[in-house]
C-alpha cells in the first residue's frame, strides 16, 4: 500500500471548507501524515469587467491568502504542518494536478459538489487526471470512521482497495464490508427463470469472492455482501444501501472488471464519484 504522507485540500472559500478542514485534521491525525497544502484557485477571468476598475489596485492573492490562513490556523486542530497556497488558473483541474504532482501527493480530499453551495472542484475530468487517491467528502460530513463499505469486482485491481481498508481498520478498528453489486445479463433472461438465473449467479459470486479475500490474504475482520442491481444501476444501489446500512465510508478503486458488474470501471467509478452522496467516498489508484 502506498503511504500516505502528503495529502491536498481543495478550497473554495465556501461553506463545505470547513467540513474539509475538519475532515483533513481526522485523516492527519490517523494516518502517518507529514504535511497538509490547502489549495485554492482564484479565477480572475471570471470577475466581470464591472468591477475590475474597483479590484484593480487590489491584490486578490494576498488577501483571500491571509483569510484562508486564519480559517486553516483556527480550525485545523491537527499537530500535522500545513500550507496555504493560492494560485490563478483558468481550470482548477489542471492546478490541482500541477500541485499533486510537485508536491507529491497521496490523497486530494475534495467537497463534493452536490452538497456545497460553492462552485465545487469535482469533476470527471478531475477524477481520470490526479494520479493519487481522492477523498470526496460531502457537506456536514463528521470526521469518524467505523463502517467502511468496499465496493469489489474481484479483480485484481481492487486488491489496493482492500489494502487501505485493511490499514484504516487497523487503525480505527473500523467494521469493513465487501460488497458486490451484480446486475443479470440482459441475454440470459428471456431463456432462464429470474430465480434460477440469479441463484446461479449468486453462488459463482461467493464462489468468486471467497477465493479473491484468500488470494489477497485480507488480516482483518471481514464480512461480505452480494447485492442484485436490479434496474437502479450500480452506483445508485451502492449509494442507497451503504446510506442505509449506516456506513461512514465508501471505498472503491479507479478500474476493474467483472462478467457481472462493472463497480470499478472507468465511467461508472465515475458515476459514483458524481452522485448526491451523504457519506465520504474513497477512490484509491
Amino acid at each position: 500500500m502506498t503511504e500516505i504522507k502528503n495529502i491536498l485540500v481543495a478550497l473554495d472559500l465556501s461553506d463545505i471548507d470547513s467540513t474539509l478542514i475538519e475532515y483533513a485534521s481526522f485523516i492527519a491525525e490517523t494516518l502517518p501524515v507529514k504535511k497538509v497544502y490547502f489549495v485554492h484557485n482564484i479565477k480572475k477571468f471570471e470577475i466581470s469587467e464591472l468591477f475590475e476598475e474597483q479590484l484593480k489596485d487590489i491584490n486578490l492573492d494576498e488577501i483571500i491568502g491571509n483569510e484562508l490562513n486564519e480559517k486553516v490556523e483556527r480550525e485545523f486542530t491537527s499537530s500535522v504542518n500545513w500550507e496555504v497556497l493560492i494560485s490563478e488558473d483558468p481550470y482548477s483541474e489542471s492546478l490541482i494536478s500541477y500541485v499533486v504532482n510537485k508536491y507529491e501527493i497521496q490523497l486530494a480530499v475534495i467537497g463534493n459538489k452536490n452538497k456545497s453551495k460553492g462552485t465545487g472542484v469535482v469533476s470527471g475530468k478531475l477524477l481520470r487526471m490526479l494520479k493519487c487517491s481522492i477523498l470526496s467528502i460531502p457537506k456536514n460530513a463528521k470526521p469518524i470512521i467505523t463502517n467502511i463499505w468496499v465496493g469489489t469486482d474481484f479483480s485484481t485491481a481492487s486488491h489496493k482497495v482492500f489494502e487501505v481498508a485493511e490499514n484504516l481498520q487497523s487503525i480505527v478498528a473500523a467494521k469493513v464490508k465487501a460488497v458486490h453489486i451484480y446486475n443479470v445479463p440482459l441475454q440470459f433472461s428471456p431463456y432462464i427463470p429470474k430465480e434460477h438465473l440469479n441463484s446461479k449467479i449468486e453462488i459463482h459470486l461467493q464462489e468468486k469472492y471467497e477465493k479473491f479475500i484468500k488470494k489477497i490474504g485480507f488480516k482483518g475482520d471481514l464480512t461480505s455482501e452480494i447485492i442484485q442491481g436490479r434496474d437502479s444501476g450500480v452506483a445508485e444501489k451502492l449509494r442507497t444501501k451503504a446510506e442505509a446500512s449506516g456506513a461512514d465510508l465508501v471505498m472503491v478503486g479507479d478500474k476493474g472488471r467483472n462478467t457481472f458488474s462493472s463497480l470499478l470501471v472507468g465511467s461508472v467509478t465515475e458515476e459514483i464519484f458524481n452522485q448526491d452522496l451523504e457519506i465520504p467516498l474513497w477512490i484509491v489508484k
